[in-house]
């Protein structure tokens, strides 16, 4: 085992003790939470050690393993939930708990937090201050109730208000009914969100639609129709310089160039069309995607924004992964039947060495091709680089950035804060990168200048996806790691590629 791997490796397990070091405080849901992080990390971990030890292991036990993994962190993930409700007693229902609820309102009304003891609001504002009219204030105000979300402040917020107070319900129900009533007093004049303030407390921001998400320009659909008849004119070029000549120079060969054009665009199609189908589901409209046209690999993906508010964690998680997920099962079949139909003949012949710009796609290859790979050239059937140049796309897109689709997962999974910082982290990693590989400069630019932005807050903020979408999410930026690294000589040496 090489140094890079090994300190890899330490690393690895340097982290999973930091974390233990730091569960252990916190009791049994402190271990729960540990045991959960390191049974999604254990088959990669595992997985990987076996490799830089030069020990084979099949595709088929890697994916039972993972699947096992999957499998045991859902359980902890349920396991974590029911020792949390027995930390934490279940709130009264209203029926047993009226007398607590007016006694707390009279103590708020004798503190003059509210303007009457039979009061269920409190403001602390002069309804002038506000900018959204008196009566509607009024009327907002009115939705509030003990058993949903009580008030204790009333504050101006941009075009709105923010009502700071406790909140009596599961965040879904709450909202739910909150939404509801807003919904029918002032039909949709307004929007009404659930989101942690600063110090990670339940707040009510209630701002004018007219702040929503607004639609496409038709000068925009115009642009982004452009920049799909230019991925397409790339995707031929990108495919025809795989072939080894210019379709500009050469236009009698385009027929050459259509089926593995026609591949990549494939998989683009699909990435977009599952966009659209899941937040089609959860009622959520999306703009024209605008294509990122590349020379190298024929587009660099695509950039869609939401012309509509997103209703919860869970829905933007749903639309930002189904894109890669879809693209990326596409792109893995094409990579794993292309090297099932690699042979002598195949029409490809690549260095054995580029093999080595991805872990994901050298250990495969190395797994179906066997000693194939330990050749100057490799044979390949046109489906392995399709494949490849697919997922290279759908894990350029998955890195955890801004409004990227992997910062809208991490944003999902772990919230604004965490996706704030993971999008630091992805521009300093790719500036590093950026002094070996020029495609890094160039992806850092794009999310520093149009994609840094963390996606708009979805309306109700509280709900976290469930234990089966956090592992799905982590998987895939596992798997985009997996595909944008590269081997280590080292490792690659042990593996037997080049």
């Amino acid at each position: 085992m090489d140094i890079i791997t090994a300190s890899l490796v330490l690393a690895a397990l340097g982290v999973i003790a930091w974390g233990f070091y730091r569960a252990r405080p916190l009791g049994k849901l402190g271990i729960l939470a540990w045991s959960q992080s390191v049974v999604l990390l254990a088959p990669w971990l595992l997985s990987f050690s076996f490799i830089a030890a030069g020990i084979t292991i099949n595709l088929a036990s890697i994916l039972l393993l993972l699947i096992f993994s999957i499998g045991l962190y859902i359980f902890l993930g349920n396991r974590l939930r029911a020792a949390n409700q027995e930390a934490v007693p279940p709130q009264q229902s209203s029926a047993t708990n009226s007398s607590q609820k007016n006694h707390e309102a009279t103590s708020l009304a004798e503190d003059g937090a509210v303007e009457s003891p039979g009061s269920e609001i409190a403001t602390v504002i002069e309804p002038e201050l506000a900018s959204i009219p008196v009566a509607d204030l009024k009327v907002i105000q009115g939705i509030f109730g003990l058993d949903t979300f009580f008030t204790t402040e009333t504050i101006p917020y941009q075009e709105g208000v923010i009502f700071k107070g406790n909140l009596r319900q599961e965040p879904e129900v709450a909202y739910s009914h909150l939404s509801k009533s807003l919904k029918e007093q002032l039909d949709d004049q307004y929007r009404l969100f659930l989101v942690e303030n600063q110090d990670g407390k339940p707040v009510v921001i209630v701002l004018p639609s007219r702040n929503d998400p607004t639609p496409a320009t038709l000068a925009q659909r115009v642009l982004a129709g452009l920049f799909l008849l230019a991925t397409i004119f790339t995707c031929l070029e990108s495919a025809a310089l795989l072939q080894r000549f210019d379709i500009l120079e050469a236009p009698e060969r385009f027929g050459e160039a259509v089926p593995i054009a026609l591949a990549i665009l494939s998989i683009l199609g699909i990435h977009e069309v599952s966009h659209r189908v899941l937040a089609h589901r959860h009622q959520v409209r999306l703009g024209p995607p605008f294509l990122i046209p590349a020379w190298q690999i024929g587009s660099f993906g695509a950039i869609t924004q939401f012309e509509s508010q997103v209703p919860n964690r869970r829905a933007l998680f749903d639309v930002a992964l189904a894109g890669p997920a879809a693209s990326g099962v596409l792109s893995g079949g094409f990579l794993i039947v292309g090297l099932l139909l690699s042979g002598t003949s195949s029409l490809f012949q690549i260095p054995a060495p580029f093999f080595q710009g991805s872990i994901l796609v050298g250990s495969l290859a190395r797994v179906v091709l066997g000693s194939a790979m330990q050749q100057p050239l490799v044979a390949v059937h046109p489906l392995v680089v399709v494949g490849w140049l697919g997922l290279v796309i759908t894990a350029l897109n998955l890195m955890p950035a801004g409004r990227l689709d992997g910062g809208r997962v991490v944003q999902a999974i772990y919230g604004r804060k965490v996706a704030g910082r993971a999008t630091v982290i992805t521009l300093i990693v790719l500036g590093i990168a950026s002094l070996a590989n020029p495609l890094a400069l160039y992806w850092a630019v794009v999310i520093l200048f149009i994609q840094r932005e963390l996606e708009r807050p979805s309306l109700e903020e509280l709900s976290e996806p469930d234990d089966a979408r956090a592992a799905l999410g982590l998987l895939a930026l596992f798997l985009m790691a997996a595909t944008l690294l590269p081997l280590t000589p080292g490792l690659a040496a042990r593996l037997g590629i080049g």
